[in-house]
């Protein structure tokens, strides 16, 4: 299985929400060196926006020279998230607020060979999935609304970043944590200091002139800056 992320690096996933879809080869090679390809999956009722279903994920797969990272904001997550495992997704992270049996999908997912993630939108506390962390391989955590664009970074998820990490740290375990809205060379940093090592950032490495010295600047800042 190609792992798009561990606990022992840090890691920077573009999302191709802000690449040009109708050149979508070439705007997979400009990442070609990050450590995975994010793609949100939106289905216009968990969020007001619709992008992505299963077989264009596996067309992103067959394409793309890096893993994978499938980020399902969707209803019905216990039902709908499998597909995206067996599209060959390599990592799939569905919302705990749209799952009604999270460690049974979690499990699922990964009989699937995808490493399972669960994400939080900005409202949801982290303290009631504490007790069944250790049953995925990362937490997502929203430091934007998820499904609108071009919001700006909320500082106030770095206190529940901070909460996750010393959680998880304090039960051994090995969980990482992702953060996805806003992430830049402004941000990052803040982000790596307060215990995430997987850091989604869309038009920071689009808009960018060259996106392989964005990635390179961006890890090296999570790098330096990152808390364990």
């Amino acid at each position: 299985m190609n792992t798009p992320y561990s606990t022992d690096g840090h890691y920077i996933h573009p999302s191709i929400l802000n690449a040009d879809f109708m050149s979508i080869g070439s705007e997979l090679d400009k990442i070609s060196t990050a450590d995975s390809v994010h793609v949100d999956v939106m289905d216009n009722h968990f969020v007001p926006n619709l992008t992505f279903g299963p077989s264009m994920v596996e067309q992103i797969v067959e394409r793309s020279a890096i893993p994978v990272d499938a980020h399902l904001m969707i209803d019905d997550a216990d039902t709908q998230a499998p597909a995206f495992a067996e599209a060959g997704a390599a990592s799939v992270t569905f919302h705990l607020e749209a799952a009604r049996a999270p460690v049974k999908l979690a499990r699922d997912l990964r009989r699937k060979n995808a490493q399972a993630g669960v994400a939080l939108r900005p409202a949801t506390a982290v303290e009631p999935l504490l007790d069944i962390i250790g049953e995925f391989d990362m937490l997502l955590i929203m430091t934007v609304e998820p499904g609108f664009g071009g919001q700006s970074f909320l500082e106030t998820m770095l206190p529940k970043i901070r909460r996750a990490r010393s959680a998880i740290s304090a039960s051994n375990l090995e969980v990482s944590i992702q953060v996805d809205g806003g992430v830049s060379r402004e941000t990052i940093e803040r982000c790596a200091e307060a215990g995430a090592n997987v850091f989604v950032a869309g038009s920071a490495i689009y808009r960018a002139q060259d996106a392989a010295e964005e990635i390179s600047a961006l890890r090296e800042l999570a790098r330096t800056h990152g808390s364990h």
